[in-house]
């Protein structure tokens, strides 16, 4: 089935396609800089779901209906496990981010840095998604913007309990 995007919902999916780039750079490097292990785990993990992410919205920008919404667990990681290398759309870096750019931006920095920008992240990408879920018209797109802002939400709570648990987020 192909999906026919109204140029508005086009224009969104590309600002989404560029943060969820964004997005697996951000974690990919964050998770070589990191320097707790538990945390560069995190990062990966997180890193891993940003990929589908982008992929998801690729899809959809080709017309694709998404192969899977589960994403980041059960049968639609195996599912994406599987597919592994036959991924022909994987984010290609820009020159922005690449190690003479993006990583050398941010050498030398804290945990608490990198989870606090990468937190600052997720909410700003998780509200972009919320816009997203009013804006589109398909509902094929509706339903995997949705899917996707949860994702990004259950982000965020992953880099708020691990800064929470390690004193670098205090709750009053």
């Amino acid at each position: 089935m192909s999906i026919q995007l109204s140029q508005k919902e086009r224009m969104i999916l590309e600002d989404e396609k560029h943060m969820e780039e964004i997005c697996v750079k951000k974690y990919t490097s964050y998770a070589e800089q990191a320097k707790d292990p538990a945390l560069k785990q995190l990062f990966t993990k997180i890193a891993g779901q940003e990929q589908h992410h982008y992929d998801m919205v690729d899809d959809l920008l080709n017309g694709k209906e998404p192969p899977n919404m589960q994403g980041s667990g059960g049968q639609g990681q195996q599912k994406q496990q599987q597919q592994g290398n036959q991924n022909t759309h994987k984010t290609k870096p820009r020159e922005e981010f690449t190690d003479q750019g993006f990583g050398n931006a941010m050498d030398n920095v804290s945990d608490e840095v990198l989870c606090s920008d990468l937190l600052a992240t997720e909410k700003y990408v998780a509200s972009t998604y919320n816009v997203a879920v009013f804006e589109a018209a398909n509902p094929v797109v509706r339903q995997a913007v949705q899917h996707i802002q949860q994702e990004e939400q259950g982000h965020g709570q992953m880099l708020f309990d691990y800064m929470q648990s390690h004193g670098m987020y205090q709750v009053e």
